[in-house]
């Protein structure tokens, strides 16, 4: 197994960079692409569990886009292989005083990388 090899893990950073971007400014076009469409899909949140990229998709509509400004503290992405990593950060809310964690799982499909687990949660 070849771990972070530099044009795989380039490739992730830049997703990942692209998903980050869209978050923030409540891009919900770019988040519902770069997950994947598939009833395999899960996203944990710190108030609800997601299964399947509809429920996602319709959460992400649904959601507020006040307060989603945050600082990313430290980021951990790994690569395994050309087709699989996982991107892990520890973030601060704008203002906020508690951190949160956020866990990707990516896989590369025929669309390009997307997100097949998601798990955030904060730390009390």
């Amino acid at each position: 197994m070849q771990i972070n090899l530099p044009d795989v893990l380039a490739e992730v950073k830049a997703q990942f960079a692209r998903y980050e971007q869209a978050l923030v400014t409540n891009d919900v076009a770019v988040l519902d692409e770069l997950f994947w469409d598939s009833p395999h899909t899960l996203r944990y949140g710190v108030t609800e569990n997601l299964y399947g990229y509809g429920a996602i998709k319709d959460f992400r509509a649904s959601r507020p886009a006040q307060g989603l400004a945050r600082e990313v503290l430290k980021t951990v992405i790994t690569t395994y292989g050309r087709d699989f990593a996982t991107a892990n950060i520890e973030f601060q809310r704008a203002g906020g005083t508690k951190t949160g964690r956020q866990s990707q799982t990516w896989m590369r499909t025929p669309e390009g990388w997307r997100v097949v687990a998601a798990h955030v949660s904060l730390l009390s």
